[in-house]
């Protein structure tokens, strides 16, 4: 199984599994397709969306989990 991490970019967490994205939306982060995707870390899109990175890492690697 995949571990993601906040300092990973969010073009590298999709590429794990695209099912990542519904996690994203749900957290208001409609970057998907953002160039800025491929180069921002998770990290640093939370922090651009006043968002806690700590949470949303752990849900994405719940997700991944139960697969």
């Amino acid at each position: 199984m995949a571990t993601v991490t906040k300092e990973m970019t969010i073009g590298e967490i999709i590429s794990i599994d695209q099912g990542v994205i519904a996690v994203l939306l749900n957290y208001g982060m409609h970057c998907i397709g953002c160039p800025s995707a491929q180069g921002e870390s998770l990290e640093e899109a939370c922090m651009v969306h006043g968002l806690e990175v700590a949470p949303l890492v752990d849900e994405i690697n719940a997700y991944l989990s139960s697969k």
